[in-house]
């Protein structure tokens, strides 16, 4: 059974796929904490309300006592693997090396041509859109100290159709990707899909 911690920005959209289906027991895994850096962030309340530990740890005035509280509260969790889910700072390199090889992200679009700093959200699509290329998807990958650059864990494609604007397409690739978390995770918890060594 996974131990898993999380970390949210805003919604947590696809950590509350990810409990919603821990708790019809669809998935082999154990919600320990979630945490953001966003006081106000509903991923928080959403989790409390569901019996989940929580935790607000600001990042923006010391960037590095941010970094060691923040794995001090996945540690004292007994956290082993971390999913983020609309996290919208950088991970310290203490947390990142307490943490290695074993950080999940999910990206809206191709990588590596479609990701890097600034790089999030719908600015995806229209770059996508911009490109004319004729396939999107979502990427599952490790994190590392760069943005988008870990190793790819899954994929999901997903056509761009004819007259898609990026929000059309965002909401395509938005809609797939909680059940493509899950999915990825359940592969992950059965052994049918490994993390690679990092």
């Amino acid at each position: 059974m996974l131990r898993l911690g999380f970390l949210a920005s805003r919604n947590g959209t696809a950590m509350r796929a990810i409990l919603e289906a821990v708790a019809r027991g669809e998935l082999a895994a154990e919600p320990r904490i979630v945490v953001s850096n966003n006081r106000q962030a509903p991923a928080l309340a959403h989790a409390a309300a569901l019996g989940v530990p929580t935790a607000w740890i600001p990042t923006k005035d010391d960037p590095a006592a941010a970094d060691a509280a923040l794995t001090q509260a996945m540690s004292a969790a007994g956290v082993e693997l971390v999913v983020l889910s609309g996290y919208l700072r950088k991970l310290g390199p203490v947390f990142l090396e307490r943490f290695r090889g074993r950080v999940l992200n999910i990206h809206p679009g191709p990588l590596p041509a479609f990701g890097g700093q600034g790089m999030y959200g719908r600015r995806v699509h229209e770059a996508v859109i911009a490109s004319g290329v004729a396939e999107s998807g979502a990427v599952i990958h490790l994190v590392d100290g760069e943005y988008d650059q870990g190793p790819e864990i899954a994929r999901i494609s997903a056509p761009v159709l004819p007259g898609d604007t990026a929000e059309t397409l965002e909401a395509r690739i938005t809609a797939l990707e909680p059940d493509f978390y899950v999915r990825t995770l359940q592969e992950i918890a059965e052994g049918r899909r490994r993390l690679p060594v990092v």
